[in-house]
């Protein structure tokens, strides 16, 4: 940052402005605030897209069953594939593939990482996205491609929900029932069920009274829209509209919404950074002049890019590689040492701010009405909430229809009538109500209890994990053999979680591979290597409480509650895919069990490797 820039911005000033406007949206309840779309308003979370198809329970044998169908599990279902298992089961709750992006289909969704890095697999299923940040459909499509490249349409359960997994000792299989009355057995589970699939809704008095109209997002009701999610919701024409909620699937369909309805109210409660998007078509000469393995090394340069690894240029330039020193905060952990830490805190809250005041002054630009353009500007640090990015969501609030309405001061909606929502004594009538609220993130069938486990000698995951979750390498537990999982769980994160869960699919299937080559009785972690690996999270844990109490209330910390949000392999996801790489050169001895003991005798610890 250049000096005078510098000199012009008065942090003081700043921190007091960023303390107020958090104190104006915390609530005593946090995350309590919300309710799932569960019990009486599980209504909210049913399948609108796919029609309900009865079948005969099964009661087979699998070899694998992949319990997910997002990326996650297709990612695992096709690494498999390609280390040559054929007997692969995959189950979910949705009518198809495609995980958040077959439940994610409102008007305007896109990714917000760049689709020649986001989407996975294209040059193995011969595919090129047709946009820089392609459209959720062709998003979705893509998955739907992916399944059938590799045959994984052959043996899936969709519609079926699991509910209950048991370790059968003596076959080293597990039983798995589900909510369609199956009970069949698989030699490996792995799961990967996500966090952005189930829907949470506000928990506001008299929601349950309201006559009007009412969906979530994420199961988006075209059949009283109308239109499509590239929009024309001419089913809106006459209705007043109201969106709660100006996270990223406000962005993207606020501006739809916009140009539709007869009215539309956006209830807002904080503010989202919206920067620059800059998406256009993909250039077909660009395309054509791609050498093989392009976008491995495409998406590896942006991993390290995020991550605050070298790398000789940038692949890929875009608002997340403008902005990796303010991300090392929230996602890549990565420090810079050639810095004293009170000369690096400070050089990064400058940058922090002077991108923070880009971004207020972009509003100024873009709104035309004062009042409004103030509320519309974020006062916090850059990662406090995730970063957004568009081209039209600001300009949607020049147009006579649309209203913003500002609920910072009562923190959030505080109820609804029969025909209206209040912001505190204030009411607003409308016809339609769509919660944009999110989803219980952090929160899978395993973590929640939904999905019970039992594994050897009868004991729960959930009671194994009462102190904290116990894996090595987040994927696999000791007394739960050949049960692997994929997600956020003591590994490594970015902002491209479809890259981190490639890397993660590719591991499990090494190691499964691994094991049915060597004729391994079971894959399972013994305690000691758990306990190495507890260890070099705590070692290598990245601190973020100081910078999250700080931060304005949302789902990075628990909406103000939560300052620490536990350990992850904070050395970043370069560091540990290099660490599992190495990992798997070795002999797998820490979790390959080739006989009948009951954990590997012989240790050769990454944990102590890592450390």
């Amino acid at each position: 940052m250049e000096e005078p820039q510098a000199a012009s911005i008065d942090l003081d000033a700043i921190r007091e402005r960023y303390k107020r406007e958090r104190d104006r949206r915390i609530r005593p309840d946090g995350a309590r605030q919300y309710r799932s779309a569960a019990g009486e308003f599980g209504y909210y979370a049913k399948d609108p897209y796919t029609q309900f198809t009865e079948r005969e329970p099964k009661t087979d044998h699998v070899e694998v069953l992949v319990i997910g169908a997002g990326f996650g599990g297709l990612l695992a279902s096709a690494s498999l594939r390609e280390a040559g298992i054929e007997s692969i089961r995959l189950m979910d709750e949705a009518g198809d593939v495609g995980g958040t992006w077959y439940w994610n289909r409102y008007p305007g969704v896109r990714c917000d990482v760049e689709s020649y890095v986001y989407m996975p697999l294209l040059e193995e299923t011969g595919a090129m996205p047709t946009e820089r940040y392609a459209k959720g459909e062709e998003i979705r499509r893509h998955a739907v491609r992916i399944a059938e490249h590799y045959d994984l349409y052959r043996d899936t359960l969709f519609q079926t929900r699991s509910t209950n997994l048991a370790w059968d000792e003596d076959p080293a299989e597990w039983i798995v029932e589900t909510d369609r009355g199956d009970r069949f057995r698989a030699r490996y589970i792995i799961t990967s069920t996500g966090t952005l699939t189930q829907p949470k809704l506000p928990g506001l008095p008299g929601i349950e009274s309201f006559r009007g109209h009412t969906f979530h997002t994420s199961r988006w009701d075209y059949g009283y829209t109308g239109g499509t999610p590239d929009g024309n919701l001419t089913g809106l024409a006459d209705k007043r509209v109201a969106v709660i909620g100006t996270g990223a699937t406000g962005l993207q369909a606020v501006p739809i919404l916009a140009d539709s309805a007869g009215e539309l109210f956006v209830f807002q409660r904080t503010p989202s950074t919206v920067d620059v998007r800059d998406n256009h078509p993909t250039d077909p000469a660009w395309a054509a002049a791609l050498k093989p393995g392009w976008q491995r090394e495409r998406m590896e340069n942006f991993l390290a890019i995020i991550a605050g690894e070298p790398v000789d240029e940038f692949l890929v330039t875009d608002g997340w590689t403008a902005t990796v020193a303010l991300q090392r905060h929230m996602i890549s952990g990565a420090v810079d040492e050639s810095l004293p830490e009170e000369e690096r805190l400070l050089r990064d809250e400058l940058d922090d701010a002077a991108t923070m005041n880009r971004i207020r002054a972009r509003v100024d630009e873009l709104v035309a009405d004062l009042a409004t353009a103030e509320v519309l500007k974020p006062w916090y640090r850059y990662m406090c909430k995730r970063p957004g990015f568009s081209d039209h969501y600001l300009q949607a609030f020049n147009r006579p229809n649309v209203t913003l309405v500002d609920t910072a001061d009562s923190h959030g909606v505080t109820g609804m009538t029969e025909n209206a929502i209040l912001v505190g004594d204030k009411e607003y009538e409308v016809d339609c109500i769509i919660f944009a609220t999110g989803f219980d993130a952090g929160v899978s069938g395993v973590m929640s209890g939904a999905l019970q486990v039992t594994g050897r000698g009868g004991r729960s995951l959930l009671e194994s994990w009462a102190t904290g979750p116990r894996t090595l390498h987040g994927f696999y537990s000791h007394g739960f053999p050949n049960l692997l999982h994929l997600g956020a769980v003591q590994t490594a994160n970015s902002v491209n979680f479809v890259h981190i869960l490639q890397a993660q699919a590719e591991h499990v299937a090494a190691v499964i591979a691994r094991a049915e080559r060597e004729g391994a009785r079971r894959v399972e972690p013994t305690a000691e290597a758990e306990e190495r690996w507890l260890r070099t999270l705590q070692k290598t844990a990245h601190d973020t409480s100081a910078f999250q109490a700080e931060c304005t209330p949302g789902y990075y910390n628990g909406e103000g509650t939560r300052s620490f949000t536990g350990f992850s392999y904070s050395p970043g996801p370069v560091a540990f895919h290099r660490l599992l790489c190495e990992w798997r050169d070795g002999d797998m001895s820490e979790v390959l069990v080739r006989g009948d003991e009951d954990a590997p005798q012989h240790l050769d610890t990454v944990g102590e490797v890592a450390s």
